[in-house]
């Protein structure tokens, strides 16, 4: 997967919609036609993709109409319908119509030191790259002045993100009994709203339980009040692509103020499980630690849960659990390197599509991602933890 950097200064939807669809028209136009590919070899007819994608599209509009307008504008720009752009928007609402659950997703590990202190976190993204040759990493300014940096799909609102108000989200897909194609608000747009508009778990707990959502989806906020939140790295390099490998971080949760050092700063986290039966909250344990992968972890909404033994999601939260103790007070590369544990390049977070399988079946680690809220950046690096591991981690 290729990584486009974006760095939009203007404050209204649409023009950063427009500036997203000029600069990327290409991609996006790409993007669309291959989720239209992609949902009919997972057995979605076209008429159910167009439907809900209105609808979900008109849940959007109601819900939080400056998405719709960014989405809009994005593919006025690329010159392709609306719909086809909202149709990756909505790609998760589409899925939750699929005759059969996915196999593979993603694997995300927080630490909210108890003791005090930054959180640490880490994100494996796994997905088909025949879906995704090339993804974008979005620096944006809200209306009210709040910055937001965020990875994302073309097409997509949010992924992986941050503010410059010291909260963070990571991005784990789940499937419900209750899921259906009625097309409710994007759960995409529910982690973008978050980044845009909370600065507390309690705010982003607030937003998540306003939008009625027909898809699954766990988001694993975590916030810090201490550190220097405004220190922006990255705010020296200019331009609206730069090339991956810039930025190298050697320790992203390098902190020097007086709140941490006396421990009065203390991070929070808590995982949201939203579904369309309702949400249920998860926080950290004893340790510290809050893990997910694509499961339901809440007693009750697991009774509802619908997975496939080979997405391997136990596995990949049995290993994470296996592994925490030893990613903690590590640089982002450590980290990584922490993840995969004795196994290596070998363990189940390192996801290797299966080139014996069909294009739509192949899943693999896209992106392995950490957020430094300290520092108010982004460390991410294409490809699994143990390449990350290896090459280190790029700063956005």
């Amino acid at each position: 997967m290729k990584l486009h950097t974006l760095r939009s200064t203007t404050t209204d939807p649409r023009e950063r919609g427009h500036e997203i669809g000029t600069l990327y028209g290409e991609r996006v136009r790409d993007v669309g036609a291959r989720y239209l590919e992609h949902f009919a070899l997972l057995g979605i007819p076209d008429a159910t993709v167009r439907e809900i994608t209105a609808r979900s599209h008109d849940a959007l509009r109601d819900w939080c109409p400056a998405l719709a307008e960014e989405s809009d504008a994005i593919a006025g720009a690329a010159g392709v319908e609306p719909w086809r752009v909202a149709a990756v928007g909505a790609r998760t609402e589409i899925l939750a119509a699929a005759p059969a659950p996915s196999k593979g997703e993603c694997t995300t590990a927080v630490y909210a030191p108890p003791a005090g202190g930054p959180p640490e976190t880490i994100q494996t993204w796994d997905w088909h790259d025949s879906l995704t040759p090339d993804g974008l990493l979005l620096s944006l300014v809200t209306g009210a002045g709040r910055r937001v940096k965020l990875f994302t799909e073309f097409g997509t609102a949010a992924k992986i993100g941050l503010n410059d108000a010291g909260l963070g989200v990571h991005f784990n897909i789940l499937r419900h009994r209750s899921d259906s194609a009625s097309g409710g608000v994007p759960v995409h747009a529910v982690a973008r709203r978050v980044l845009e508009e909370a600065t507390t778990v309690a705010e982003a707990r607030a937003l998540v339980a306003s939008a009625e959502v027909s898809a699954s989806t766990v988001l694993t906020v975590v916030t810090y009040r201490g550190g220097d939140a405004e220190r922006d790295p990255c705010d020296r390099a200019e331009g609206t692509d730069r090339a991956e490998g810039t930025n190298r971080v050697e320790d992203t949760n390098r902190v020097e103020d007086t709140d941490h050092a006396h421990g009065t700063a203390r991070a929070e986290a808590a995982s949201i499980e939203m579904s369309p039966s309702g949400t249920a909250v998860l926080e950290p344990g004893a340790d510290g630690w809050l893990l997910h992968t694509n499961h339901f972890l809440d007693t009750g909404l697991a009774d509802g849960c619908v997975t496939v033994p080979e997405s391997v999601s136990v596995e990949r939260y049995a290993h994470a659990l296996a592994v925490r103790g030893g990613m903690t007070g590590r640089s982002a590369a450590e980290r990584a390197a922490a993840f995969c544990g004795s196994d290596g390049a070998d363990a189940v977070v390192c996801v290797r599509a299966d080139p014996a399988e069909p294009r739509h079946e192949q899943w693999g680690t896209l992106l392995t991602a950490s957020l430094d809220l300290p520092g108010f950046a982004l460390a991410y690096r294409a490809g699994t933890p143990d390449r990350a591991a290896r090459e280190g981690l790029d700063l956005f």
